[in-house]
């Protein structure tokens, strides 16, 4: 028995998603009182960081599928949060931007989304946190092309 544990210990995948639960649980009960989705609260971020994107570029940086977005976009487009129009140079290319009403839940959520991370940098330790963001950033830069 004990070297099952250990085998699922040494799982880089569920150690990564055991962490990720464990952040996300400290999210959750806020997003949820601005009715929002984890997907939707990623989307909405990477709006607001790089601006009015592609859909292809939102799934990329929100870690998203395609068909997955595609129902967000319309959720938080009928909430008026973003809004989507034709590429200027490409009527076929869709861009998606954040709405006044997007950009103020923004900055409605982004005090208690600060005071998470603290608390999280706080239980976790400010250099750990610090090494363990490096480390992944890392990680993620290893992707193998789609």
């Amino acid at each position: 028995m004990s070297s099952r544990i250990d085998t699922v210990e040494r799982s880089l995948a569920i150690m990564l998603l055991k962490a990720r639960e464990t952040v996300m649980q400290r999210f959750r009960p806020m997003l949820k009182q601005h009715g929002l989705s984890e997907q939707q609260w990623r989307v909405l971020r990477v709006l607001n960081e790089q601006g009015a994107s592609e859909p292809t570029n939102l799934a990329r940086e929100a870690v998203i599928l395609m068909p997955s977005l595609t129902r967000i976009l319309a959720a938080l487009e009928e909430r008026q949060l973003i809004s989507r129009s034709r590429h200027p140079g490409d009527g076929r290319r869709q861009i998606a931007r954040l709405t006044d009403n997007g950009q103020h839940v923004i900055a409605e959520i982004t005090p208690a989304s600060i005071a998470i991370y603290a608390g999280l940098e706080q239980d976790f330790g400010a250099e750990d946190t610090h090494q363990l963001m490096q480390a992944l950033r890392r990680l993620a830069r290893l992707q193998t092309p789609q």
